[in-house]
């Protein structure tokens, strides 16, 4: 183990998005200078703009850009950058990667090769951990990668088992397999998957335990053989094997077993010669027994909340160990200080199985006054701002939330609130899904295991019950605009219920939108709420009348999109706007999403089956599943698109027969494109 001094002035930072733009932020802390590179489709972005330089890669596809590492290298050589920060993802954890740097003379903010070899491969990895003392989850990480092996170890270890690709991380080529019958099609789904993100079909086998919690340890070793770990995060909100929220210290957690998770993450560093940031991954039986997962040779997405509870900046622990410094404290100087969440913002609606977004956003911010929000308590780590587009070639990730409480209850009201603040147009997000996981009763209870989405779909997905005041509020929205958009004096070309010898009345509808509302409670059986507004003048408040009920209504416009609601007298702060003809408004209890249109435009009749299957994202079409003129019935799979580094499968809208395809395997298409001709059984 090396501790040569390593100094360098200029850093380069390999990556992209939120973690380009965080790291450029701590390196310019400490006095350095800052490259940035980037593909065609990264050209303006937010992480290129905040360097000091950037250098293009190449195309939009990472294989021709980020993952380039010869691209990577000579970039660092023409801007003179003395070390290079890999982010996470990309060439975060390649061990050639790291050799090449270390032949270019470039240091690798990371650690070595030797050790990302010891972890990348899973199943190498778990024989060293059993050598180190670190528990072991039942498994097969053999190198014999027969289908027909595999499956009989399956079968010996007991279903549920969980497929993994042996190179793989991030959630990609994961499947949990369920039963026998359905391991064949799971592995060959998992190799497709595994096969595109890393190049490398291998896969492990694991006993798949049913109420895990995922817990893992942030690790931390100099290069002058000190090790230590700054405590644990819990991570066990996920949704496709990815995290959703994420949490420090872990609830429940007792200073032995903290201790004792601790000293195993740190053994299992120090058996691999580990040097830098790292992460221990352990699955947390409710028995308080844990067993070793994997090693992440790389910094966390959600470092920030082991940065909120110690007060340590981890990007400059690594910028300093990178020049052979010592690390920074000892294990006993190290304390955590009350909680810290954090929410990943995706561009994706849950209400589509979690169907990734693209788009430009058109607004893009977060009203930390308005919501009375100490600015020190919520940082919001984003590679996005208003005007930037969301593309189809990467992570759909766009930012992260992250806050900090005294205690749990604290950090958690936080959160929410933090939530109802930001504000994201443009681009579906899981905002307001977000939200309701911070709200829902399981979770402020901390009652947590890796399936707690699957678990408490019902609730999560849960119809939203009919609320007079949403509806009223969405009215009073609504009929404000229409009052608003009367350009002309002309009673002819008004829009806001102006009537000859009567009062000025408007009847619209409004109706519910998404999977996860419904119109079973509204007053009218249809499922259409008719408003009648009227009014005298501008001056006056609306009279809505809902469902038989007369409410006094006024609306006060603040800054940005809030406004303030007041029916009978009770006035509410909320933000409101109009994405074409659906009203949005969001308060701390969460999301209310209303499709408004003047009652006259409704249409009541009777949507006809589509003959048509769009694509709904930008993607690649990775397989047909049928032929060509091919019965099909109703939720079958017909194809599989891969965005944003995961399969999505296209499905039968109904029963019937599939005339055409208009794309085959491989072929690039993009959203809204007409994926294939489907006729319908009459």
């Amino acid at each position: 183990m090396t501790s040569e001094v390593k100094k360098f002035d200029t850093l380069l930072v390999a990556n992209r998005g939120e973690i380009a733009c965080r790291v450029m932020r701590t390196a310019r802390a400490m006095g350095l200078r800052t490259v940035a590179v980037y593909s065609d489709a990264d050209a303006n972005a937010r992480h290129v703009r905040e360097a000091d330089e950037a250098v293009r890669l190449g195309p939009a596809a990472a294989r021709e850009s980020y993952l380039k590492v010869e691209a990577v290298i000579e970039a660092a050589q023409r801007t003179g950058a003395g070390a290079i920060h890999p982010g996470y993802g990309f060439l975060s954890e390649n061990g050639p990667f790291v050799e090449a740097l270390d032949k270019a003379g470039i240091t690798f903010v990371g650690p070595p090769a030797s050790a990302i070899a010891a972890m990348g491969d899973k199943s190498a990895a778990k024989e060293r951990m059993s050598h180190a003392g670190v528990p072991l989850v039942p498994g097969y990480h053999g190198d014999d990668q027969d289908d027909a092996l595999l499956k009989a170890e399956s079968d010996k270890i007991g279903y549920p088992v969980l497929l993994k690709a042996s190179a793989g991380g991030g959630g990609k080529g994961m499947r949990v397999v369920e039963s026998a019958e359905g391991f064949q099609a799971a592995l060959d789904g998992c190799r497709r998957e595994s096969q595109a993100a890393f190049g490398d079909q291998r896969m492990l086998i694991e006993k798949y335990l049913t109420q895990p919690r995922h817990v893992e340890v942030q690790v931390f070793c100099d290069s002058h053989g000190n090790g230590v770990y700054l405590f644990e995060r819990d991570c066990s909100v996920q949704r496709r094997h990815q995290k959703v929220l994420e949490e420090a210290p872990a609830p429940g957690m007792s200073p032995e077993l903290r201790c004792e998770m601790g000293e195993a993450a740190v053994r299992a560093a120090k058996e691999i010669g580990y040097v830098g940031a790292g992460t221990v991954e352990f699955l947390l039986d409710a028995d308080g027994s844990f067993f070793f997962m994997e090693m992440n040779t790389r910094l966390q997405v959600e470092h920030p909340v082991t940065e909120m509870i110690t007060g340590q900046d981890l990007v400059e622990w690594q910028l300093r160990v990178a020049m052979g410094e010592r690390l920074p404290l000892a294990q006993d100087e190290l304390t955590i200080t009350g909680h810290s969440f954090e929410a990943r913002l995706y561009a994706e609606d849950p209400e589509q199985d979690f169907l990734p977004a693209t788009g430009e956003l058109t607004r893009f911010a977060m009203d930390l006054e308005g919501a009375g929000l100490d600015p020190s308590l919520v940082r919001l780590d984003s590679g996005v701002e208003t005007g930037d587009v969301v593309s189809m070639h990467y992570d759909p990730m766009l930012a992260k939330l992250i806050v900090h409480g005294d205690d749990r209850d604290q950090a958690l009201a936080t959160l929410n609130r933090a939530l109802a603040a930001l504000d994201v147009q443009g681009v579906v997000t899981n905002r307001a899904f977000l939200q309701r996981l911070a709200t829902h009763p399981a979770f402020r209870n901390a009652e947590l295991d890796t399936r707690f989405i699957e678990k408490n779909e019902a609730t999560l997905f849960a119809p939203i019950e009919y609320d007079i005041n949403a509806y009223a509020g969405a009215a009073l929205i609504g009929l404000n605009q229409l009052a608003r958009e009367c350009e002309s004096d002309s009673p002819w070309d008004r829009h806001d219920g102006f009537r000859l010898n009567a009062p000025h009345t408007i009847r619209i509808a409004l109706c519910p939108t998404g999977q996860n509302l419904t119109n079973a409670q509204a007053p009218d059986a249809e499922g259409v709420v008719v408003v009648e507004g009227t009014r005298e003048t501008g001056a006056d408040p609306w009279h809505l009348t809902i469902g038989g009920e007369t409410l006094t209504a006024r609306l006060q416009h603040l800054e940005g999109d809030a406004v303030a609601v007041t029916l009978n007298g009770h006035r509410r702060r909320l933000q409101a706007r109009r994405d074409g003809n659906v009203l949005v408004m969001v308060d701390p209890r969460g999301e209310t999403r209303l499709f408004w249109r003047r009652i006259d435009a409704i249409d009541h009749g009777q949507h006809e089956t589509e003959s048509t299957l769009t694509a709904p994202m930008h993607g690649t079409v990775v397989a047909l599943l049928v032929e060509e003129g091919q019965k099909v019935e109703k939720g079958m799979p017909l194809m599989v698109m891969e965005a944003m580094k995961m399969e999505h499968t296209m499905s039968a809208p109904a029963d019937g027969h599939v005339a055409s395809f208009h794309f085959a395997a491989g072929d690039t298409v993009g959203q809204g494109d007409v994926l294939l001709e489907f006729a319908p059984e009459e």
